[in-house]
Formats: C-alpha cells, sequence, structure tokens
C-alpha cells in the first residue's frame, strides 16, 4: 500500500468532499477513510461518494482489512480507527461532542501509517481533526486544509490551523489535485 488518505469533513463539508471524492483515480494506489460528523443517525454517505467518483465506497465494519482502491466511511456513531492492515470500530467516547470524529482516525493513522498519510480538514463547526492534523504532521505526514475563506463553516480549518502549521491551506479544487496525484502513485507537497 502506497499511502493513506484521512478525510474530514462536517457542516459544509459534504460538496467539497464529493469534490474530492470525484478527482480520484482508477485505479488508486491507496486507501481512503473519511469521517463526516453524522452523529447516531442513518447516513447515506457511503452512496453519495460511490456515486461522485469511481472508487467503491462502503461503511467500514470491524475487523476490516484496508484494500488500497477502497473509500471507507465512518459509519454512523462509531469511531473508526486504523491499525497497520485492518481497521477497527468503537463506541468509545464521544470526541469534540461527536462520535463519530475525526481526531481518532487521524491519530490512529499518524501512528500507524507515519509519513504515508495525507490528512485534509474541511469545512466544519468545531475542531475536530486539529489534534490529528497536528499528529501526521509530526509523524512525517502531509497536512492539507480548506482555506477557511472558502469553507461554508471555516471553523474546523481555522481550528486546525492554528494548531499547527499544515503543508497547505488551499481551495477545494486544488486539494483534490493534490489528493488525486498522490492516489496515482505521486508525491503530495
Amino acid at each position: 500500500m502506497d499511502g493513506i488518505v484521512v478525510i474530514a469533513a462536517s457542516a459544509g463539508g459534504l460538496g467539497p468532499l464529493r469534490s474530492i471524492i470525484a478527482a480520484l483515480p482508477a485505479p488508486c494506489t491507496t486507501a481512503v477513510f473519511v469521517v463526516m460528523h453524522s452523529g447516531p443517525y442513518p447516513s447515506i454517505l457511503p452512496d453519495l461518494l460511490g456515486r461522485a467518483g469511481v472508487l467503491p465506497a462502503a461503511f467500514a465494519r470491524d475487523g476490516d482489512k484496508i484494500e488500497i482502491g477502497h473509500i471507507y466511511v465512518a459509519p454512523p456513531d462509531h469511531h473508526m480507527v486504523l491499525g497497520f492492515d485492518s481497521i477497527r470500530l468503537n463506541q468509545g467516547p464521544k470526541v469534540h461532542y461527536t462520535r463519530p470524529a475525526a481526531d481518532p482516525l487521524f491519530i490512529s493513522a499518524a501512528e500507524t501509517h507515519g509519513k504515508r498519510v495525507k490528512g485534509v480538514v474541511l469545512s466544519g463547526g468545531n475542531s475536530d481533526g486539529a489534534a490529528g492534523l497536528r499528529a501526521i504532521a509530526e509523524h512525517g505526514g502531509t497536512a492539507l486544509v480548506q482555506d477557511p475563506k472558502e469553507a461554508a463553516m471555516p471553523y474546523m480549518p481555522r481550528a486546525a490551523i492554528a494548531a499547527d502549521h499544515p503543508d497547505a491551506c488551499l481551495k477545494v479544487e486544488e486539494i483534490a489535485k493534490r489528493i488525486r496525484s498522490f492516489c496515482a502513485g505521486g508525491t503530495v507537497v
């Protein structure tokens, strides 16, 4: 596996998330993991993402083996964390008042996959993803943040910028290009 992409989105983040997913190539040399704040409520996010792009998208299941070219979505009311080759789900305490939350995913990805991780924080209404993006950067991965001026809800991007100096603060179109290049086997700066 060439790498891991982890993406956090909340209020105002569906459109940007779909744009990034639509840009992903097939074949794709990475696995993509998405946390969107849904709480305990039913979600059709995998269907929306599967229709937006060419890669298969599904809710992660506890114990799933990580496969390249797949999009894994945190299911409602479950945190998603990564091992070296598998996914674990849990209903641990809420993080930033939400479950699923991005920080558990981002931190576990940083700890297990180090410099092979590309993290993205998109529009949202709290500070989720900031600590996780900092962990990704500390482990040598790449930290990308949606430009708060473009985000419908700029709080998550602003918190990520304040918590650490991300590698880049970009418009969604540029984030999509960089993630596409990485997923096609290139590098991301």
